[in-house]
């Protein structure tokens, strides 16, 4: 029908209407307000990236590492005094020990301007030189002899090999660094030098700091490494106040670079915690600038010489050897 009797149905859909719209709309509100519950339950869900992200993103951005031995992680610089903790025990595993005490260098250390005295330990032909190297020489408190042709494994790799093939490593990292390196010999000579000679080539160089490399002939039963310090002689031509407590700082980095990069422990049969105070070395006694002596292991030792003879370790050696050197002219 199309007059007046249509309006009831009119009406009959305008309730309906009216009812579907009532049950909407408090629907929608809800999922409005729970929506919005969640999206706030976690604000930082949507801003930070996730660490891996970012971690990825830091080891893309640097070069690659270079193919040569670095330095360990370490803390800092021992004070002066010396420690009195036991020596590290236990067997090497020819890598690098746990973090000790020397403070590592940068690789990008700058040493230019700096200059360093390396003195490999004795010299491969002093063996067919004994009256020149037997000759007594004044080192101040007392004579020794000019040079001495120095231990060697059961096998006979010589000690004087040894310190040129591990100073030269060294050699190599520290001129790398920037430093001038100047060597009391590299083998080019026939003999020697005495250690009067060996004494005086740091003031001679103008050098910052100097160092001894040797490898010791201790009992076979014993292992381990040792640094030799100077103790203070003021006698005859002899006087080396002035290097004792430098020489001092120099030996504490240099124990603890050593150890931490060739897991070397100190020496069990000589020495203590690692360190040797000596009066009778020329080497120290007529030095004018820091200086210490290294013993590297023992040569007598089955176990510090399959060490010694192995090139990669020589390389660990060196390393530490720069790492202290650089550490003692680079921190305070």
């Amino acid at each position: 029908m199309t007059g007046p009797t249509s309006r009831p149905p009119r009406r009959s859909a305008l309730l309906r209407a009216t009812t579907v719209v009532a049950a909407v709309v408090p629907l929608c509100t809800a999922g409005w307000f729970g929506w919005r519950a969640l999206d706030h339950s976690n604000p930082a869900a949507a801003t930070a990236a996730p660490p891996s992200a970012v971690q990825s993103g830091a080891v893309q951005s640097g070069s690659q590492a270079p193919d040569t031995p670095q330095s360990p992680p370490t803390s800092s610089a021992p004070s002066g005094s010396t420690p009195t903790g036991g020596a590290p025990t236990g067997t090497p595993t020819g890598t690098a020990a746990a973090p000790g005490d020397t403070p590592a260098p940068s690789a990008a250390a700058d040493l230019t301007g700096r200059t360093i005295v390396l003195d490999p330990g004795h010299n491969p032909g002093n063996f067919a030189h004994p009256t020149e190297i037997n000759r007594q020489v004044d080192v101040g408190n007392g004579h020794k002899e000019c040079d001495t042709t120095g231990t060697e494994t059961d096998a006979g790799y010589t000690e004087a090999d040894y310190t040129l093939d591990v100073t030269r490593r060294a050699r190599a990292l520290l001129t790398a660094r920037g430093a001038k390196v100047v060597f009391t010999q590299d083998g080019d000579r026939p003999w020697g030098p005495c250690v009067d000679e060996r004494a005086r080539a740091g003031a001679d160089a103008h050098a910052d700091v100097a160092l001894s490399v040797h490898g010791d002939g201790g009992p076979a039963s014993g292992s381990g490494f040792h640094v030799i310090l100077p103790a203070k002689v003021v006698a005859g031509k002899a006087d080396n106040s002035a290097i004792v407590e430098p020489s001092h700082r120099l030996g504490l980095l240099l124990r603890d670079g050593f150890h931490a990069a060739t897991g070397e422990p100190y020496a069990d049969y000589i020495a203590h915690d690692g360190l040797d105070t000596r009066s009778d070395l020329g080497g120290l006694n007529l030095s004018a600038v820091p200086k210490v002596f290294i013993e590297c292991g023992n040569m007598r030792n089955s176990a510090d010489a399959r060490r010694m003879t192995d090139p990669q370790w020589r390389q660990q050696a060196a390393q530490g050897i720069a790492d202290a050197l650089t550490a003692f002219l680079t921190t305070h």
